[in-house]
């Protein structure tokens, strides 16, 4: 399940971003890959404990926990702080799957990658090439989405990101660990509360809302595993 989220940051806040972040010291991005996504890995990519890297991730982090998309499709247990990458003169990420777990920065164990999720601070015509491919079920899908965008998909997916043959790509990756770890089950339950909500804008009976909620939660208990 691929999902855009158009304006998680404001447009202008997130031009901003890239401003400061253009400015920022880029390392080389192998250095955090592992022995195998090297191999297809060129691009730069922030320190880890960079001060603009922490400062920006974590007005990404408070943007998401307000925004309603992202709280109804990924059910966010655990959210890792956000990452930076920079691609140009053709740098590139090519396919390649997310590692399954990842060590928590503050050494509190590990976080297991059940969705991705990529923001943008570059627009669209600030380069060319650069796009989030996508494999899912449904096919290949290339995603290039405007400065404040960010779009979530599953971690299991195979992805690329194209090599960037003008300009400059920067954006945000981090991963996020689910209270239901299963994509299907997490579409599910996201199509009964976009159901749901839509019942209560219509005013339909609430006897008829009050029993869709009541599977919906029933579901999320049933499948949740908030460990």
């Amino acid at each position: 399940m691929l999902i855009t989220l158009p304006d998680l940051l404001p447009r202008e806040e997130a031009r901003a971003y890239r401003t400061a972040l253009a400015q920022a010291r880029w390392l080389d991005g192998r250095q955090t890959a592992g022995h195998v996504a090297s191999r297809v890995k060129a691009n730069r990519q922030l320190a880890l404990g960079d001060p603009l890297a922490r400062r920006i991730g974590q007005r990404i982090v408070q943007a998401l926990q307000g925004d309603p998309v992202f709280q109804s499709a990924v059910l966010p247990a655990r959210i890792l702080p956000p990452r930076f990458n920079r691609y140009e003169g053709g740098e590139h990420y090519g396919f390649h799957i997310d590692n399954a777990l990842f060590r928590r920065p503050d050494d509190a164990g590990l976080i297991r990658c059940d969705v991705s999720t990529t923001v943008f601070f570059s627009d669209p015509d600030d380069y060319d090439g650069g796009e989030l491919v996508v494999q899912d079920t449904y096919g290949e899908q290339r995603v290039k989405l405007p400065a404040g965008a960010a779009v979530i998909y599953p971690g299991t997916s195979l992805h690329q990101v194209t090599p960037v043959t003008r300009g400059v790509r920067l954006g945000a990756f981090f991963w996020t660990q689910s209270l239901v770890r299963d994509d299907h089950r997490r579409s599910l339950l996201l199509q009964q509360d976009v159901a749901i909500q839509r019942l209560i804008n219509d005013r339909a009976e609430s006897e008829i809302i009050a029993g869709l909620t009541g599977v919906y939660h029933n579901l999320l208990r049933l499948w949740a595993d908030p460990t």
